[in-house]
C-alpha cells in the first residue's frame, strides 16, 4: 500500500490520537499494533506507542563505516536520526525503494524504519499473542511474536531490540559494583526479549544477585503464585525469598502492567517492589506503570541506571 502526503498525514493525526488513547489501556491488557509491509507477502507489527510518526523518508545521507542495515542518517524536525532499513534485516528483497519511514523512540534514542507502507492500526489481546522462540526460520530470531488477525493473516512482531543489537552491537555493561549484604538476595524478572534477557543477567551476575527468569507476564504470573503457595504452606514470608519483581511493559500473553496488577492485588506479595524495565521511555508510560502499582520505573538498557536502582532495594 503506496500512502500519498495526505494520507501519511490523515495516518499520523490517526497515530497520535491512538497513542494518547493507549494510557487508557495499562491493565487491561491489550496492545495496538501498527501494520506496515515490506515488500513481501508478510505483514509486520510494531507496537503504535513506540511510533512518533509516520512520513516520506527525506534525503538519507550515507556515512563512513555505516553498519550492514543501515542506509545513512536523515534530519527530521531537528532530529538527526540513522534509517534502519528492516527489509535488509529480514532478508527480503523489495520490489520496489522505500519511501516510507517509521519514526520510532527505543530507550530514550529516536530511529527511522524504512518500510514499504504502512497499513492500518489494530488493537490485539496480549494473550492472543504468542511467542516465537524454537522456531526454525532465520527470521524468527528478529520476530518477538505472532498474532493472528480475524481473517486467518498471522502479524510478525517484531524484535526491535534484537535488531538494533544486531545494527549497533549490544548495550556494554560497566563495572557495576556487588551488592554488599546477605548472599541469599534474590531478584525474579521476566522479559520476553532474549536480549534484554542476557544483558538483565550479566548485571545481576556482576552485582552477585540470585534470580528467577520468566520469559513473559503469564508464565512469570504462573511461577510466581507456586512460589507464593508454597511460601504460604511452609508459614514463611515471600518477602524473604524474593526481593525484587522486575518486568518488561509488553510481553506475550500477558504484558507487565497486567503483572503488576496481580501482584499488588495479592497480600503474599507485600512488601516486594516492582520494577518496569522497558524500551518504552516516554512519561506516558511512566503513568501507565503508577497507574497499575508499579514502584519504579527504568529504560532500557542502562546498566549503570538499572543497578542503581536495584541496589537500594536489595538492602
Amino acid at each position: 500500500m503506496s500512502y500519498t502526503d495526505d494520507m501519511l498525514r490523515n495516518d499520523q493525526d490517526d497515530l497520535i490520537h491512538q497513542v494518547d488513547a493507549r494510557t487508557n489501556l495499562a491493565g487491561t491488557n491489550k496492545m495496538e499494533i501498527l501494520l506496515f509491509s515490506l515488500g513481501s507477502e508478510e505483514k509486520f507489527g510494531i507496537n503504535v506507542f513506540k511510533v512518533k510518526e509516520v512520513c516520506n523518508v527525506g534525503k538519507i545521507t550515507r556515512t563512513p563505516n555505516m553498519p550492514s542495515g543501515v542506509d545513512g542518517i536523515v534530519s527530521l524536525r531537528g532530529h538527526v536520526m540513522p534509517v534502519l532499513n528492516l527489509a535488509s534485516f529480514m532478508g527480503i528483497t523489495p520490489t520496489k525503494k522505500h519511501e516510507t519511514m517509521l519514526v520510532a523512540e527505543y530507550s530514550r534514542h529516536v530511529l527511522g524504519f524504512l518500510v514499504e507502507g504502512v497499513d492500518r492500526i489494530i488493537r490485539v489481546d496480549w494473550e492472543k499473542v504468542r511467542a516465537t522462540e524454537g522456531m526454525l526460520s532465520d527470521k524468527s530470531a528478529l520476530i518477538t511474536a505472532i498474532t493472528e488477525l480475524p481473517d486467518g493473516m498471522l502479524i510478525s512482531i517484531l524484535d526491535v531490540e534484537q535488531i538494533l543489537a544486531n545494527a549497533f552491537g549490544e548495550a556494554i555493561v560497566g563495572n557495576v559494583e556487588k551488592v554488599d549484604s546477605r548472599n541469599d538476595i534474590c531478584i525474579f524478572f521476566a522479559d520476553d526479549s532474549m536480549v534484554a534477557r542476557r544483558k538483565i543477567i550479566e548485571v545481576l551476575d556482576k552485582m552477585g544477585v540470585k534470580h528467577v527468569q520468566s520469559n513473559n507476564g503469564n508464565e512469570a504470573w504462573d511461577r510466581l503464585r507456586a512460589m507464593a503457595d508454597t511460601a504460604q504452606s511452609a508459614g514463611t514470608v515471600l518477602r524473604d525469598q524474593i526481593q525484587v519483581i522486575l518486568t518488561d511493559a509488553e510481553m506475550p500473553e500477558m504484558d507487565g502492567y497486567v503483572l503488576t496488577q496481580h501482584i499488588k492485588s495479592d497480600r503474599r506479595f507485600d512488601g516486594i517492589p516492582v520494577v518496569m524495565h522497558s524500551s518504552l521511555s516516554s512519561e506516558a508510560n511512566r503513568a501507565m506503570g503508577q497507574r497499575v502499582g508499579v514502584d519504579y520505573y527504568v529504560p532500557k538498557f542502562d546498566s549503570m541506571i538499572l543497578s542503581s536502582t536495584l541496589r537500594p532495594l536489595l538492602a
